[in-house]
């Protein structure tokens, strides 16, 4: 096992050697699925970063991620492991952010998860991705939970929201540390000042003997004890029966049983990765004019950036236009996260002023005043598809009175990633 580099070092608990647990990849995704149909709660492990040199296995397939993952199945959840770009280093953090955020989306749509009840668990590098969850605390999330987490941004990296600013701010939230009392001296400080700032709204598992990594590193009864402790802890607050805590090996999940569906307070966002098979969203009738009329090709000098192509007008269902159509519905119906959900993690905006917003962090933030004010109206006058393009006439009434607009959306793999207003 010495032999091994720490991150293909096996789980602390024996549970890959026992009943087969259904695995699905989708993109960067990988679900962990139960037995039964029953829908019912998920958590979604962020595992942390950068990666060692010489990375030759990502994230999800280590043993201890496939570990946690298969160990929450065996209980009745369903499990997600996501690979994102902090393993590459710490100057993706902000890629990151927006890779785990549409991760959360394509987790939350799944048929098997009621989109209600689902927690995250951030690992190691990981941490410095949780304090925006923390921050923003969405409806549906039920815990968030941190294994000997970084919680300081080294200098030179890009800031996102600090956990210790904000643990605490939303005192329903249940929130999670498993402590490693061997813990590294450059995130043992910044722990220290999360747990201080904490207060009765943490809830802690301590490890004494434990080092940074000890669900890999130390098998040992203190880390099986905690690890065990920590699912049983994720899982009671997803409304699932933990078992009994004293048990070191995760049991099999309890028979299945009739349950309901919590009501939503919030709509579920939309897939933020491709599946090609979901049907498409229909559009309000006040969204768009059905079966629009060809436009002159002396109309189209905005098309000059798709090339040579010949320009036509082109007015059948295109799978580009259905995207943008599911865009617009949820535009239309002031839903900001399934809004978001149908861009890509890192789509380019450029707005009739010339100002271009990179990514869904920044959409969101220039998007959120109109939604909240509840200006989200657009009149799709004509549209043009032509590939993975779709070319609108719009009405925009973001100041009340219309003004006319040219809109250019670029779709790839079920995403817009590319965004152009002309005016």
């Amino acid at each position: 096992m010495t032999d091994l580099p720490a991150y293909l070092r096996p789980f602390v608990l024996g549970v890959l050697d026992g009943p087969d647990v259904r695995v699905d990849r989708l993109g960067e995704i990988d679900f962990y699925r139960p037995a039964g149909t029953a829908r019912t709660g998920a958590v979604l492990f962020v595992h942390g970063g950068p990666g060692p040199a010489g990375l030759e296995v990502m994230p999800r397939d280590w043993p201890v991620y496939r570990g946690y993952a298969t160990a929450a199945a065996r209980r009745g959840l369903v499990a997600a492991v996501v690979d994102h770009s902090l393993i590459h280093g710490l100057d993706r953090l902000v890629t990151a952010a927006d890779e785990v955020e549409a991760a959360v989306g394509v987790l939350r749509s799944d048929p098997r998860v009621d989109p209600d009840r689902v927690g995250l668990w951030f690992f190691s590098g990981a941490g410095l991705l949780a304090g925006e969850w923390l921050d923003s605390r969405p409806d549906w999330l039920r815990f968030v939970a941190l294994s000997y987490p970084l919680l300081a941004t080294p200098p030179g990296v890009d800031d996102l929201v600090n956990a210790a600013e904000v643990i605490g701010k939303h005192k329903d939230l249940p929130v999670l540390l498993t402590r490693a009392g061997l813990e590294r001296e450059e995130l043992a400080g910044p722990v220290a000042e999360f747990v201080s700032a904490g207060g009765s709204s943490l809830d802690i598992i301590d490890v004494p003997k434990g080092h940074h990594g000890f669900d890999m590193l130390d098998h040992t009864e203190e880390s099986r004890a905690a690890v065990t402790k920590a699912l049983d802890w994720a899982i009671a607050h997803l409304g699932e029966e933990p078992g009994g805590e004293e048990k070191l090996l995760v049991p099999p999940p309890p028979p299945a049983k009739k349950t309901t569906t919590t009501r939503r307070r919030t709509p579920a966002a939309k897939p933020a990765v491709a599946v090609k098979e979901a049907p498409a969203v229909a559009e309000p009738a006040s969204q768009q004019v059905p079966t629009p009329t060809p436009t002159p090709a002396a109309t189209m000098a905005p098309l000059a950036d798709l090339g040579a192509a010949t320009i036509a007008a082109v007015t059948a269902d295109t799978p580009a236009a259905r995207v943008v159509g599911r865009e617009h519905a949820a535009y239309a119906a002031h839903d900001l996260e399934a809004f978001l959900a149908m861009y890509s993690p890192t789509a380019r905006i450029q707005l009739v002023d010339g100002t271009e917003l990179k990514g869904r962090r920044f959409l969101r933030e220039h998007y959120r005043p109109r939604f909240d004010a509840g200006r989200c109206k657009t009149e799709v006058v004509q549209k043009l598809m032509l590939g993975d393009w779709v070319v609108e006439h719009v009405l925009a009434y973001d100041t009340g009175e219309p003004a006319a607009q040219l809109a250019l959306y670029r779709v790839a793999d079920g995403l817009i990633t590319e965004v152009e207003f002309r005016a």
